[in-house]
């Protein structure tokens, strides 16, 4: 007995050594004060004002329904939608409910274990003979191992901080589905507004054709250039069946986001876009603390800071208490009699002594699983600020070249005026009119790419920036 308290007694002062080791901090990338996009003059280098620190996230704020600063009521419908039925956010709503059933399994080994228990005996006893000796026997167990290392907590520890993780990836596969409904929806919009310009350029070369067949006709001009007005009108033709397929393809890819039947799913052409929601001035880098994605890899990162723990805990003694009580007799009729009444209670102390290396083996593993979730959490740190910045730089950039694009647009559209002119005067080539017009085209068309990735780069933003772009607190 003195030799089991003294054994005991070394297990708990042995148990504070199973103490999973703090994270290195210094190995986190260093964090700017803000973004470099949005910083003072421009060219101006990024402030670094310290390094990130493991400090809970705030992936849990709300984030709102962003998408509402479209002003799109298609929009908002349509991502109501993908929230009820999307397959990707199903999947990952079985896989948190998944997680949440191995922390309760993980909780449930700290808690005594009662059962109950019957059975029937037959046969010969030591010192009695051949006799055959029925016993029957009814009863209850309960067990409980005292958690002296710790072993029991980290690991319920690490099962709740992987469930917190997965309500992380829910939260970020949320946001993923609602920033590819609201690209893939702009997309289309803008697919309407370029099919338009170019039917509309058509129609125009249409007009071209038909003088330049009454000229031919006349006399005026050579079957050349009734040839190349013919081949510009169905070259242009082509493209505008070629946005037809693109439109198309658009059109089903929302479907599946949407969790619907691409067969069945249609949206009707729109003339109106939505708006471009305006962005603030500055935005501080603490708001990634709300991206989901960060905050699944820190919870994985102290996951695995816990499960350090519970190898290292494999070392130390485990204490196991056992009580029994029940009944138990020869005779069945007797079997729930007070004078049949058995009890017993047993503390089993294990202290490993060799395993070949087995536990040493678990620990290495454990910290070669906490060094990956550091390299993780850091990878995913610093594509998160990649992420903003590229959005933010895109913005800005496109911005200035939508300016300078509106301008070509001008210019191309006067030069198309002018040409037309001329050419119905004769003054210039059916070529030049020919030429004038592909070019107002291509400058209209490039305008409008820029203008939808505009759109696309405010989405990504919103993304990059875990949900909108108003601080949490």
């Amino acid at each position: 007995m003195k030799l089991m308290m003294t054994t005991l007694l070394a297990a708990l002062v042995l148990a504070g050594c199973a103490t999973p080791p703090p994270i290195d901090e210094s190995r986190l990338p260093a964090t700017p004060a803000a973004f470099k996009t949005l910083q003072g003059p421009q060219g101006s280098a990024p402030v670094a004002d310290g390094r990130w620190a493991v400090v809970p996230p705030s992936d849990a704020e709300p984030r709102g329904d962003w998408w509402l600063a479209f002003g799109d009521a298609q929009l908002n419908d349509l991502e109501q939608r993908a929230l009820r039925n999307n397959t990707d956010l199903q999947s990952a709503a079985a896989r948190l409910a998944q997680a949440r059933a191995l922390s309760r399994s993980a909780d449930a080994d700290r808690l005594p274990q009662v059962g109950a228990n019957a059975g029937a005996y037959r046969g010969t006893t030591a010192g009695q003979g051949p006799a055959v000796t029925p016993l029957y026997r009814a009863g209850l167990t309960a067990s409980w191992e005292a958690d002296l290392s710790g072993r029991l907590t980290q690991a319920s520890r690490a099962a709740r901080l992987d469930t917190q993780a997965r309500e992380a990836l829910l939260q970020s596969t949320r946001l993923m589905v609602q920033a590819d409904v609201a690209q893939t929806y702009l997309s289309l919009r803008f697919t309407d507004q370029e099919r338009r310009l170019v039917r509309d350029t058509v129609a125009a070369y249409r007009e071209t054709l038909a003088l330049t067949q009454r000229r031919y006709q006349a006399g005026d001009v050579a079957e050349l250039d009734l040839a190349r007005v013919q081949a510009e009108v169905a070259s242009t033709e082509a493209e505008a069946v070629a946005l037809d397929r693109r439109r198309a393809q658009l059109e089903n890819a929302l479907a599946v986001l949407l969790g619907e039947p691409a067969s069945g799913f249609s949206l009707a052409e729109a003339q109106d876009l939505a708006a471009l929601p305006a962005i603030p001035a500055g935005l501080p880098s603490a708001v990634l603390a709300r991206r989901p994605d960060v905050a699944a890899a820190q919870r994985s990162l102290l996951a695995a800071q816990a499960r350090v723990g519970v190898a290292q805990a494999a070392w130390f003694p485990s204490l196991a208490l056992t009580a029994t009580g029940g009944y138990a007799s020869p005779e069945l009729s007797d079997v729930f009699k007070w004078s049949a009444r058995a009890w017993s209670v047993d503390a089993l102390l294990s202290l490993p002594l060799f395993d070949g290396g087995r536990r040493k083996a678990g620990i290495e593993s454990a910290q070669a699983g906490l060094d990956l979730a550091m390299a993780d959490y850091r990878q995913q740190l610093l594509q998160a600020l990649r992420e903003v910045e590229d959005s933010l730089s895109g913005l800005q950039l496109l911005s200035r070249q939508s300016e300078v694009q509106a301008q070509a647009v001008d210019a191309a559209s006067r030069a198309t005026a002018l040409s037309d002119a001329r050419y119905r005067n004769g003054f210039i080539s059916q070529l030049d009119l020919l030429d004038a017009r592909r070019s107002e085209l291509r400058n209209r068309r490039v305008a409008l790419q820029v203008q939808a990735e505009q759109y696309q780069a405010t989405v990504g933003l919103v993304r990059a920036l875990g949900g909108g772009w108003t601080p949490a607190g």
